[in-house]
């Protein structure tokens, strides 16, 4: 799937940025001293996504595929762990265009109760994402509504993209960019922006190693899609346009549970940010020792998402 990576570069994201930033906030930058987290001599700059609209990264790419797209009467469908429907819900209401969301049951309440607020068709099916995909799937080959994919699509790999873009825009070039990894579209467009001119780090739990079976079988494979932040980060496998990019600009580092929930505390204690595991697993990869940051580097560090529905963080 080379063929893919050359349509999603720098170029493609910015004309992207320019479609829908009209649409989407353009999200801060807090920069934080390492010693505040218990690191040495470093700074992290936090990109708080979770401040996007609808509570995720996810809203860039939702509205990329709608304003990019040609889209029928009937509307558009799409298959999410809760985040990829919010966004794809509130572009659609934004647009004045039909949506229906598929979720599985393992999706939180918050993300269901925004996909509702939005007056988007919610669709309950299955454990996990692959079952709501596939259920999604079938109603598009019934009805010839869009389907919006949450990771695999090149709209919404350049809707992603547009981060990559912003955060440089808002800080220069760091000396490496963190991002969790579920299907692969945010990390997939992160570095086809940066496109090797920073290191860019997929972090993903242990217990939903996508893009780490990926890189080491060389090809997408199926994974286990378990752990503390399913309802994100827990496809069956990395997406296929995603995955060339991947293998050319993306390292791989896989964290606990236990490390993403300590995450979670500690940017509630330390910044009052209250972020959803899977928003929280970039920092634990930091936190945590698996990813040791040069002394005096600047780190950036993506908060993607904060739909959750408490702030008592196990």
């Amino acid at each position: 799937m080379n063929h893919s990576e050359a349509s999603v570069g720098p170029d493609q994201i910015a004309a992207t940025e320019a479609v829908i930033r009209p649409h989407i906030r353009r999200t801060p930058v807090v920069e934080v001293k390492g010693r505040d987290f218990g690191l040495g001599d470093v700074t992290l700059l936090f990109k708080l996504e979770l401040l996007q609209q609808s509570g995720s990264f996810k809203a860039r790419g939702a509205f990329a595929n709608l304003l990019l797209r040609p889209v029928p009467p009937v509307g558009v469908v799409a298959a999410s762990g809760g985040n990829h429907g919010a966004a794809v819900a509130h572009a659609a209401r934004e647009l004045n265009l039909p949506a229906r969301i598929y979720v599985p049951t393992i999706s939180t309440q918050a993300k269901v109760d925004r996909i509702r607020a939005s007056g988007a068709q919610l669709m309950l099916v299955g454990d996990r994402y692959a079952d709501a995909l596939a259920a999604s799937e079938d109603w598009a080959a019934a009805s010839g509504a869009l389907r919006v994919h949450a990771f695999d699509q090149d709209e919404t790999l350049m809707g992603a993209g547009t981060l990559g873009l912003e955060l440089e825009d808002q800080i220069g070039l760091p000396d490496a960019v963190l991002a969790a990894v579920g299907g692969g579209g945010l990390i997939g467009g992160i570095a086809a922006w940066f496109a090797g001119r920073t290191r860019v780090i997929g972090v993903e739990p242990e217990l939903a190693p996508t893009l780490a079976h990926a890189l080491a079988a060389g090809r997408p494979v199926d994974a286990p899609a378990g752990g503390i932040a399913a309802d994100s980060l827990a496809p069956r496998r990395i997406g296929e346009r995603v995955f060339p990019i991947a293998q050319r600009h993306v390292e791989s580092v896989l964290v606990t549970d236990d490390a993403i929930a300590a995450a979670q505390r500690a940017l509630w204690s330390t910044l009052r940010i209250a972020a959803e595991p899977g928003g929280a697993t970039s920092l634990a990869a930091v936190l945590s020792g698996r990813f040791t940051p040069q002394p005096g580097s600047r780190i950036a560090i993506v908060i993607s998402g904060g739909n959750t529905s408490s702030v008592s963080f196990p």
